[in-house]
């Protein structure tokens, strides 16, 4: 609002705004007296008048009113829209009484806002005001009169949306029948508006000069003259009749000023329009005041007939039209051969100037109703007319435009019919000659010459005007109209003839305009041959005296097809002149044709001949076209009576024998013709055309034209339906489809392409619901295309097979598109069938490309539509179904299925049921009968079941799950190499996903619940596949693939059963378990799981549990699997029953089923989880089994071989073992001889497992082996976790044989076992066993520290490997730390955590070796453990090659338990035992062990591996907070525990194990880790510092700090403090008067960042000396690896030997060396000063000289 940029007042922060300013005013004068709004003109707009007393009247608007019409005063834009909105919205809320209130205010401030000159105000102004009228209603007639003028301009606003809600306004305010009756009432008032601002109102004085920009102003004037002028006519149109006599008198005083009738040549033509607008209603509405003002008005109009402006135009010939009509003796006001005809012609000349539509259609009332008097001489004002309309159609801007064009010749005719007619007499013939010869036939000749003009209306307007002239002819009584109407028509003729003649009588003849020629005759010979191209007008010019029965003349004929000929003969409607004028025009023209077609073989003649011949075939045509025969031999004399015949035989067959040839469709309808002439002996001609060699193109457009019309068809239906073409066509079918499919050298593709298409023709055309060929031609056709697509898929291979495939499926797509009922024929079906087997097959099978594979695709899926519609209308069930079924169930079992294959079959298969699923009139039987055919009969299903592997059972026997104690078939050790699917997998997949699209649609059959098992059993066969893969330990990828497979194609285990009825398929799933047990049982327990089946609902799937007695393995699997989800009611009478039936097994019954086998693998399945309440049953249940051992010993696998032990003895000690394992874990309280039984069976059992191979072929031997180790590591685990109240419970000695005996006998047997088994394994073909190397890990973990130093394997040494540990650690090392290597990850862990319990011990072997070290040595450096870096060399070769390719900040994803991750968890464990030996090694130790890592780069190779290993977010899983806090938990935060079994943390164990190898980098090696990222590229820096700073700093800072404040370590004069808060540690040192204070602060990204140290106080120490100590101490902190309390310790020290007398080496200033803590030894022999060793070796090496660098005198 003005201001916005200017300079504010000092300390005026807000910027100005009115709008507060009233309010403020408002606020503390309540009212303004005399105040005018805001603004300071008079013109400003105020709602109250400026008098004295004004306070009375203002207090009775409301004040929101008044705020809103104080905003209404504003210049801006915006407030006044804004405000006039909410004025709008508030005459809608408020009540009446406060509305009315504005009433007094409104009209002036209506008047002035609703011309403003923003449209949007107007149109919201006249939106509120509405609303207002609404609101007050009879109300607002007081003020009427002062609103009317401005309402009225308002409603012809030039703004349309304003316009239209002021009329709105105004019918709101006055229904119809008053809107008059309040005119009439302001008719004054209105009047003195308009009067004002028509000829007082200047820009000037509508809008304040000095605020308004001119150009605004204008506008605004402008637009107020032209809504002024436009509400003028509104008020003429709206007011009375009785009226216009008195308004007439009212105007006078306007219509007198000159300056009104200069707005007809006012620049502005919005204005011109309105005037012109005005003076078409004063025509109308007061034309005698019109006649007084004739001198003024005709000028004005008829002046201006040249105004070209699109506006105006309408307006203006509308007024032109008006004056003529109205004021008689107009043409004496004006000159109108100087002043108007001038102006017509050169607008005629120009075509209108583009608005030919506005201005021609006024032509003939304008020519009408000028005088004779202005026409003299007649002659030469119609040919001025006329020539200046027919130069305007020529001009280039009429010719662009079509209608235009159009609108230019239809007046030019009408004008001329016009002219003809007033211009009959005989002697006016002159004219009449001028008209035909000088203007109608030059326009015909320009139209035939101008392919723009040629499809316009001209040639319609010849004929209706010929029409005209002979009905006047035939009906005029007066001679001398009927003789000129002849004359007319004979000169016509004769002109038309001329040009005719002229267009084709030449060589080089224009091809459009003899298109042109024959077009012409074609109308002229039927006008309704086809409707005209415009329509008339609704509103038709019509004389007087013409007839009024004529017009429909024309139309009395049926139309005809655009390819129907016609004939000459036939039109009965053409007068006998006129036919005959025109037949012998059409024999001349087709005469000259053929003399030039014959003579220079012209084929454009040709083409006009067969146009000729289309529409006036006759045999006088004929007759004239044989004339010319001369060249024929006489043995060719005429044959045939019939001259079209002989023209068929004589011309036309030798012109379609002519190969150059490449249109021929023309000669086709030449052939069309002569058949229309003839009658018996078409089908002659046609078999005759049929058996000579001509091209198939011929023979195609033959055919098309037959289908293209009735007529046509006719002609050649014998033909059609006759055995010359089928046979043909057959031959046709056969050579395609044979000779295209072996050809290797590929024809021309059109050549192909028009024999293809006219198959396809044949095929899919029906003309009245029937074939166009012979029913039998039909099928053989179908037979050849269905033999040929069988062959494509043996051909292709040769690549030449896609266009005939192509071809085959256009055609077959359109026949089964087309014919109706077209699977009937069996060889239609075949056909289909066929096209389903190439699409139901993978394109690796069939060889067939995308582009064909595609296009069988949309011909299956069109078949497949038209089958369901035959199967729904017919009752003849089709074969097709059955077929595809039966060869869909061949390719399941098919042994080349793989996963593509597989998927492409089930999509067939699922389109062909979705489409009989979504078509209603398919009966449910024909699904049934196909689902039948489809599914495998029950022998069938349990032969797939068999031949599927039985690698499954290891995963649930291992885990207990399942317990057998029978011989298992060979598992398959190839599994991983899987080839093919197994036929089950594929069965159930199809199945399940037809199964799953019948539930969806909710099908219902008529045996619902037999349909409804069969549906279920296919979801239990599905349910069993997917458990079978999710059962095998190590899928391999082919099963992976099916398994995304399934998910894609939603035949999930979760879909399935959400669709499924859950107890009628749990129930199903039970009986097959009862019967069949293994994986059956394992899928009924899965969906029990998945569904969270409730007990009760378990329960009722068997009445008692004595249905399970005596046990099957069916029954016995069952149970097993049962078990976790029974009632404990159930579970204990289960344990009773089991328990009772044990106490009475003889020794046969022991090992089997039905026996202590099947009852202890019962108990166990039941009892599995720590459950206190069957302590006295599960020990009455040892007691047995010890009773078994005295009385049954042989029953018992101890200490023996297991390759010569039954599969039955193997299942029973296997649950005895297992049953031992839950009495340790359930720690239940036993007796000495139950312990004695225990701890002896324990080894007795591991002894049998490590007496047997290592590796384990048998499943049962392997389950034995793995239960045997998890019962040691059960044992471990008891007796490490015995608290002193469990020990107290024990026998006296059991704690003491279990570590002296029993301890190290199972580690001494376990221990050898690893080593042989990963020996045998590494050799083996076969994957290892990986769940034997879980429990033997799992039971090694618990092996003690001095059980490892005290073992027995044998010696292992490497030559030339330097060490310092004795012999038989060597060996463990040299032993175990290859396994770090091996593919496993139990053996990783495993040896990773019996190697750990020793790393701390092996750096005091180092110790003793450090004294032989010299102080020669320029840089010492000590390795450690050999073994440890031989194999941490070997992980970073193989590790390189894996992680090379990812840029270092980036995570890689490693697969769980592939190679990769098996190498990275090796490297990562190895790490992590050197960084255990490394933190367990002394300050002088370390210094060498880093120095070695440095020189080796290992560390720095550790550390970007790390930083690929790491993710980018270390969330520990389940948090989700992004920035680390004391609540969130990460991989930092968290302890990584390395379990060997349990692997649900395995996806981020990596993660978890290189965030741990870090942070132990950190804070074991912290100063070569800051040296590595000092060293880094700024990329890796960024990273390293921003994730170490994110999520270790605070950690390792913490840890530090709070070491420092729990430690015990004691300094001699020296105290150490830690302030958490300010991550700061202060040391102070006294020693006699001396004191010293240091504080340590740790940065912000520590340990990356220097550690500063700072002065605190200090006494009795030198400056000099005091800068030496802290820069020592910072030295310390930042070179050495270890902690801050070891660096103080390091500085206390060096301090301590200054303060003994000990000099610093000068060239550290340090006592003790920084790296490797030595003292200065090496002295010079001149300066008598001492230095480090390392410290001259580096300052001999960088200054390339050996001086003292002190006295500088050679150093010896």
């Amino acid at each position: 609002m003005g201001g916005k940029n200017k300079q504010r007042t000092k300390g005026n922060v807000r910027p100005s705004s009115s709008g507060r300013a009233a309010e403020l005013l408002a606020k503390e004068r309540g009212t303004i007296p005399g105040f005018i709004g805001f603004g300071s003109s008079p013109n400003d707009l105020g709602y109250v008048p400026a008098i004295q007393g004004a306070e009375e009247i203002d207090n009775l608007v409301d004040a929101d009113f008044r705020m809103v019409l104080r905003k209404l005063s504003k210049r801006d834009v915006i407030t006044k829209l804004k405000a006039m909105q909410e004025f709008g919205t508030m005459c809608k809320e408020r009540e009446t009484e406060i509305v009315k209130g504005v009433l007094p205010y409104w009209p002036r401030i209506y008047c002035k806002i609703c011309t403003d000159h923003d449209r949007r105000v107007r149109e919201a102004t006249q939106q509120a005001f509405e609303q207002l009228i609404l609101k007050v209603r009879k109300h607002l007639a007081p003020h009427l009169k002062s609103l009317m003028g401005h309402w009225l301009i308002a409603q012809c606003d030039v703004y349309s949306p304003a316009a239209s809600a002021a009329k709105v306004a105004f019918e709101n305010a006055f229904p119809p029948s008053k809107q008059p009756e309040a005119l009439v009432f302001c008719k004054d008032e209105i009047l003195t508006v308009l009067q004002d601002h028509l000829l007082k109102e200047t820009p000037d004085t509508l809008s304040d000069p000095q605020t308004v920009p001119e150009e605004e102003r204008e506008a605004k004037f402008f637009r107020l003259l032209t809504c002024s002028l436009l509400a003028l006519k509104k008020l003429l149109c709206m007011l009375p009749t009785s009226e216009n006599s008195l308004l007439a008198k009212k105007l006078e005083p306007l219509l007198s000023q000159s300056k009104f009738w200069k707005y007809g040549r006012h620049k502005t033509p919005q204005v011109r329009s309105a005037f012109f607008e005005l003076i078409s209603a004063f025509c109308e509405h007061i034309p005698e005041s019109v006649k007084m003002e004739a001198s003024k008005v005709c000028p004005a109009v008829l002046l201006s007939i040249d105004d070209s402006d699109a506006i105006v135009c309408r307006a203006l010939w509308e007024a032109t039209l008006h004056v003529l009509a109205t004021v008689e003796d107009c043409w004496s006001h004006v000159n109108a051969k100087k002043g108007v005809l001038p102006k017509l012609w050169a607008v005629l000349r120009e075509g209108g100037r583009g608005l030919a539509s506005v201005v021609y259609p006024n032509l003939l009332p304008f020519i009408s109703k000028v005088p004779h008097g202005i026409t003299e001489p007649q002659l030469d004002y119609f040919r001025t007319f006329f020539t200046s309309i027919i130069q305007g159609l020529l001009t280039e801007r009429a010719l662009a435009s079509r209608s235009e064009c159009s609108a230019i010749i239809s007046a030019c005719m009408e004008c001329l019919r016009f002219t003809m007619q007033q211009n009959i007499n005989e002697e006016q013939i002159k004219i009449q000659e001028m008209l035909i010869y000088e203007q109608l036939i030059p326009l015909i000749d320009a139209v035939i010459k101008e392919p723009r003009l040629q499809n316009g209306p001209l040639f319609y307007e010849i004929a209706d005007i010929l029409n005209f002239w002979k009905i006047r002819r035939e009906t005029s009584s007066d001679d001398g109209s009927a003789l000129a109407c002849q004359r007319m028509l004979l000169n016509f003729w004769d002109g038309l003839s001329n040009i005719c003649v002229a267009h084709v009588n030449t060589v080089d003849a224009d091809e459009k305009s003899l298109a042109a020629v024959s077009c012409l005759l074609q109308i002229l010979q039927n006008p309704a041959y086809q409707m005209k191209p415009n329509q008339k007008k609704a509103v038709k010019v019509r004389f007087s005296e013409e007839n009024e029965g004529e017009s429909n003349t024309e139309h009395e004929k049926d139309v005809r097809s655009s390819n129907e000929p016609g004939t000459l003969l036939h039109e009965q409607h053409l007068s006998p002149l006129r036919n005959e004028r025109l037949e012998d025009l059409v024999c001349k023209l087709a005469e000259l044709s053929i003399v030039y077609i014959n003579e220079q073989r012209s084929d454009r003649h040709l083409k006009f001949l067969s146009a000729l011949l289309c529409n006036f075939a006759s045999n006088r045509v004929f007759q004239v076209l044989l004339k010319d025969r001369s060249s024929i031999k006489e043995a060719m004399k005429p044959q045939y009576e019939n001259p079209s015949i002989q023209f068929l035989y004589e011309n036309l067959i030798e012109w379609l024998k002519e190969d150059w040839r490449k249109e021929t469709d023309f000669l086709v309808d030449i052939l069309y013709s002569v058949l229309h002439c003839c009658s018996t002996e078409r089908e002659n001609i046609l078999n005759d055309l049929t058996k000579m060699d001509l091209k198939w193109n011929i023979l195609l457009q033959i055919i098309q034209k037959a289908c293209s019309s009735s007529e046509k068809h006719s002609l050649s239906y014998a033909w059609l339906k006759g055995d010359v073409l089928g046979e043909k066509l057959v031959a046709l079918a056969d050579d395609l489809c044979s000779i295209s499919l072996k050809t290797t050298v590929a024809t021309s593709e059109s050549f192909h392409s028009e024999r293809w298409t006219l198959l396809s023709l044949v095929l899919s055309q029906l003309i009245k619901n029937e074939s166009l060929i012979g029913e039998v031609y039909v099928k053989r056709i179908i037979d050849k295309l269905q033999a040929a697509l069988s062959r494509a898929k043996d051909l292709s291979e040769a690549g030449n097979t896609e266009p005939s495939v192509s071809f085959i499926c256009d055609i077959a797509s359109n026949f089964f598109s087309s014919v109706k009922g077209c699977l009937l024929m069996p060889s239609s079906e075949d056909l289909l069938f066929t096209i389903f087997q190439l699409c139901a097959q993978s394109q690796e099978v069939t060889c067939l490309s995308d582009f064909l594979v595609n296009k069988l695709k949309h011909t299956w899926l069109c078949g497949l539509t038209s089958l369901v519609h035959q199967l729904g209308d017919m009752n003849k069930e089709s074969t097709f179904l059955q077929r595809s079924a039966f060869w869909v169930k061949n390719q399941l079992q098919s042994p080349t299925l793989e996963i593509k294959s597989l998927q492409v079959l089930i999509s067939a298969v699922s389109d062909l049921l979705t489409k009989l699923l979504e078509t209603d009139d398919v009966p449910t039987y024909i699904l049934r009968d196909y689902i039948k055919f489809l599914t495998p009969s029950k022998p069938e299903w349990e032969k797939m079941r068999e031949s599927m592997s039985n690698e499954w059972l290891k995963k649930p026997l291992l885990e207990g799950r399942l317990s057998m104690n029978c011989e298992i078939s060979e598992t398959d050790p190839k599994l991983c190499i899987m080839a093919k699917l197994p036929s089950h997998l594929c069965s159930a997949a199809l199945l399940s996903r037809m199964a799953l699209l019948i539930l969806e649609k909710g099908v219902v059959f008529e045996n619902h619940e037999v349909e409804r098992s069969n549906l279920e059993n296919m979801i239990a066969e599905q349910l069993y596949a997917l458990q079978w893969i999710e059962e095998l330990s190590n899928p391999p990828g082919l099963l992976l693939e099916f398994l995304h497979t399934v998910q894609i194609m939603n035949v999930s285990s979760d879909k399935l059963c959400a669709l499924s009825n859950i107890p009628s398929l749990l129930q199903s799933l039970f009986a097959r378990s009862k019967e069949s047990g293994r994986l059956w049982a394992l899928t009924m327990a899965k969906l029990i799981d998945s569904q969270n089946i409730v007990s009760c609902e378990i329960k009722a799937l068997f009445d008692t549990t004595e249905r399970f007695f005596p046990l099957t393995e069916g029954s016995l699997h069952t149970l097993q699997n049962l078990s976790p989800f029974l009632l404990e009611e159930n579970k204990e009478e289960l344990v009773i029953q089991c328990t009772a039936k044990l106490m009475t097994c003889s020794e046969s019954e022991l090992s089997s089923t039905d026996g202590a086998f099947g009852y202890l693998a019962i108990l166990n399945s039941c009892l599995n989880g720590r459950n206190t309440d069957y302590e006295e049953i599960m020990s009455g249940i040892l007691k047995i089994i010890i009773s078994w051992r005295s009385d049954f010993e042989n029953s018992f696998l101890f200490s023996c071989n297991l390759k010569e032990a039954s599969p039955h003895l193997l299942g029973f000690n296997i649950e005895m073992i297992r049953f031992v394992s839950l009495l340790l874990k359930n720690h239940f309280t036993l007796v000495d001889s139950e312990w004695d039984f225990v701890m002896c069976s324990m080894l007795a059992w591991l002894e049998t497992t490590s007496e047997s191979p290592a590796v384990f072929p048998e499943a049962l031997d392997q389950v034995f082996a793995c239960a045997s180790c998890d019962l040691t590591a059960a044992s471990s685990a008891y007796f490490q976790a015995a608290t002193p109240e469990i020990i107290e419970k024990l026998p006296a000695n059991l704690m003491t044989e279990w570590k002296e005996f029993f301890s190290e006998g199972i580690h001494g047997l376990l221990l050898p076992l690893l080593v042989k088994i990963t020996r045998k394994e590494k050799d083996a073909s076969e994957t290892f066993q990986d769940s034997m190397l879980k429990s033997l890990g799992q039971a090694l973990t618990f092996i003690s520290a001095d059980q490892l130093l005290n073992h027995k394997l044998p010696s292992r040494f490497v030559a030339g490997q330097k060490t310092n540990l004795p012999d038989n650690l060597q060996t463990l090392l040299n032993t175990l730390s290859p396994l770090l290597l091996f593919r496993a990850r139990p053996v990783q862990i495993a040896v990773y955590h019996m190697l750990n319990k020793l790393m701390s011990d092996l750096p005091k072997f180092d110790t003793e070796d450090l004294k032989s070290y010299g102080d020669e040595e320029e840089e010492l450096s000590l390795a450690p453990p050999a073994s440890l870096m031989t194999v941490l060399a070997t992980q970073e070769d193989l590790l390189e090659n894996v992680l090379e390719c990812i840029p270092v900040g980036e995570f890689a994803v490693v697969q769980p338990l592939s190679e990769e991750f098996c190498l990275i968890l090796g490297y990562l464990l190895t790490w992590k035992l050197i960084l255990t030996f490394f933190k367990a090694a002394s300050s002088q130790l370390r210094a060498l062990y880093s120095q070695h890592l440095r020189r080796t780069k290992s560390l720095n190779k550790l550390l970007y591996h790390l930083f690929r290993l790491m993710p980018e977010n270390p969330a520990f899983p389940g948090s989700t907070a992004e920035l680390p806090n004391k609540d969130v938990k990460t991989y930092f935060t968290e302890e990584l525990d390395l379990d060997i079994k349990d692997t649900s943390a395995l996806p981020s164990q990596l993660l978890h194990l290189a965030c741990s190898v870090y942070f132990m980098t950190l804070k074991d090696l912290p100063a070569m880790v800051r040296l590595w990222w000092n060293s880094c590229e700024k990329r890796v820096f960024n990273i390293v510092d921003k994730f170490t700073s994110k999520y270790v700093s605070n950690l390792l800072s913490s840890q530090e700090i709070s070491s420092v404040q729990t430690s015990t370590q004691l300094f001699n004069g020296m105290m150490v403090k830690a302030r958490s808060a300010t991550r700061e540690v202060i040391a102070t040192y006294s020693v006699d008067d001396i004191f010293i204070e240091l504080i340590i602060q740790l940065p912000q990204n520590y340990p990356l960042g220097s550690i500063t140290v700072e002065s605190g106080k200090r006494v009795g120490v030198a400056v000099q000396q005091w800068r030496n100590w802290m820069l020592q101490l910072s030295t310390y902190l930042t070179h050495q690896n270890g902690s801050i309390m070891e660096g103080l310790a390091l500085w206390k020290n060096n301090v301590d030997k200054r303060f003994e007398g000990v000099e610093d080496c000068m060239i550290c200033f340090s006592v003790i060396h920084g790296s490797n803590y030595s003292l200065p030894k090496k002295a010079c022999r001149t300066c008598k000063k001492k230095f480090h060793s390392a410290c001259l070796y580096k300052w001999f090496t960088s200054s390339n000289k050996s001086t003292c660098p002190l006295c500088r005198e050679t150093f010896f």
